[in-house]
Parts: structure tokens; sequence; C-alpha cells
């Protein structure tokens, strides 16, 4: 079976290694590649990550200098990993035309894959800010797919403001948090729901959302280093979902 991670970050170097235990990973391209292919994941997608900034004021250009490092990072890793990564790339509220101007050159590119967007980590807080939507308006325009962190914000109104995006929410989270997942996506068919994070390992959690949404609306993701893929993939095999 081909199973495509959707939520992945990764990286070159430890900074980018978001978790407790970044010193006991490995460290090279090819290294960790194998380590998902042994999980049996054969393709994944994402944005490249590096801490949260601090110390640093909001529009300061410290910020999309950041920004545009890791968007660079991801596409070189890209190229190393062939056929096996899709890149995200990150856009910033605060940055509207820096913002536009990557998302038409990663089009170029042939990417189309915004996020996972992470606002604490880079300094903004909302996605229903003017700028904001002015970004996915262009988002829009290029046909693009926006992953975004979801636990703590509210997006509904960025869903609804674009039906011609396809957005994938990040992190199932605990039952009141699902049950609202569940809520968006009966209101809005744009919006996605991976299952990385926190959520899959309550058993049951994926054979709920699969009967009131559909298979097709659930896509597979880890937060790969973050959380072990192993434990994902078995634990949607063991949800028996060809069982009725």
């Amino acid at each position: 079976m081909k199973i495509i991670d959707s939520h992945v970050h990764l990286y070159r170097k430890t900074a980018q290694i978001i978790g407790n235990y970044s010193g006991y990973m490995i460290q090279d391209p090819a290294g960790y590649r194998g380590e998902l292919e042994e999980a049996g994941i054969s393709h994944v997608c994402g944005s490249v990550i590096d801490g949260i900034l601090q110390g640093v004021e909001r529009n300061s250009p410290e910020i999309w200098q950041h920004i545009h490092a890791l968007n660079e990072t991801a596409c070189g890793l890209a190229g190393e990993l062939e056929g096996f990564y899709t890149p995200g790339f990150h856009v910033h509220p605060d940055f509207v035309r820096e913002s536009c101007d990557e998302i038409e050159a990663m089009h170029a590119r042939g990417y189309r894959l915004i996020g996972e967007l992470v606002p604490y980590m880079h300094v903004w807080y909302d996605y229903d800010s003017k700028a904001m939507k002015e970004i996915l308006d262009t988002a829009e325009q290029y046909h693009m797919i926006v992953s975004f962190h979801s636990t703590g914000y509210e997006f509904s109104r960025m869903v609804e403001d674009h039906p011609g995006l396809t957005f994938l929410a990040a992190h199932p989270g605990e039952r009141p948090q699902v049950d609202r997942h569940v809520e968006r996506m009966k209101r809005y068919p744009n919006l996605y729901l991976d299952l990385s994070g926190t959520g899959l390992f309550r058993f049951g959690m994926l054979r709920f959302l699969v009967d009131a949404v559909g298979s097709e609306r659930i896509l597979f993701g880890t937060d790969y280093p973050i959380c072990n893929p192993r434990m994902y993939v078995q634990a949607v095999y063991g949800e028996h979902l060809a069982r009725k």
C-alpha cells in the first residue's frame, strides 16, 4: 500500500528538529528518508520549521529573511529527495507583497503547497486579518493548497472567504476539537483534516471521523519528526476501517 504523509517537517540541522529529543534523531536526509520508508511511508509533504522566533518585533525584516530561508531549504530538500518530498512553504501577513511574490515564484517552480503554517512560531496570530486575506486571494488565483496549524485558532472565515482554495487543518485534537472540526467540514466542502499530532492515539477517533465526514476528507499525517511515524501507521491499521 502506498502511504502519503501529508504533514512532516523535514530538516537539515538539529535546530530544525522541533521536539524534546532532537539529539537522538537521524541527521542526514537520506537517513531519515530510509526511516520513513521503513515505516511504510512512500511520500511526504510539509514545510521546514526552525523553532519559535524570540526577541523579534513584528514587521522586522529578519522575520521574512528567516521565512524565505526556510522555504529555500524546503525546495533544496525536494531536489535532493527527488520523488519523495513535496515541499510546503511559508507566507506571513506582515509581509503581503513578499508573500504574494513567494506564491508566484513557488508556482513557477511547480510547488502548490502552502504550509503547514505555524503563526505562533513566526510572530503572527490571526488567520482572519485583512492582510492574510490578500495573501490568500493570490493563493486562490494559483490554486494552492493551504495546510495550517488549527489548534487554538479561529479559521472559519478564512475557509469561507476562499472557496477556491483547498484547506488542510492540522491536528484533530481531543474530542471537543474533533467535534468542531466535523461541524466545520460539513459546512465547508473545501476543508480537510490531517491526522498529525494529538488525537489519533484516542482509539475510535478515526472511525468516528470517517463515519462523520467520509474517508476522502481525512488525510494521513504524522508531524514527523515531532511524532513517531510508525505509531501513526499502525494506529490507522488498528482502527479496522473496512469492518462494518
